[in-house]
């Protein structure tokens, strides 16, 4: 795993389309701001396992992207 520091403001980007900003920290709570083409699908880590969980019922053999 990478681990950067970044301040309220600063970015970091993924590749050349996807960038991940800092928009606030208050306390243990940090904001970000996340620009990504429309097909680069965002999820936050626990929406992403439901997704993925659904998908493997739909399709057990994983065929569908």
């Amino acid at each position: 795993m990478l681990v950067l520091s970044r301040k309220t403001n600063q970015s970091i980007m993924i590749g050349d389309e996807i960038e991940i900003t800092v928009l606030s920290v208050s306390g243990e709570k940090v904001r970000l701001g996340i620009k990504a083409p429309r097909e680069v699908p965002v999820y936050r880590d626990e929406v992403y396992a439901q997704v993925a969980a659904q998908q493997l019922e739909t399709d057990p053999a994983g065929l569908i992207p």
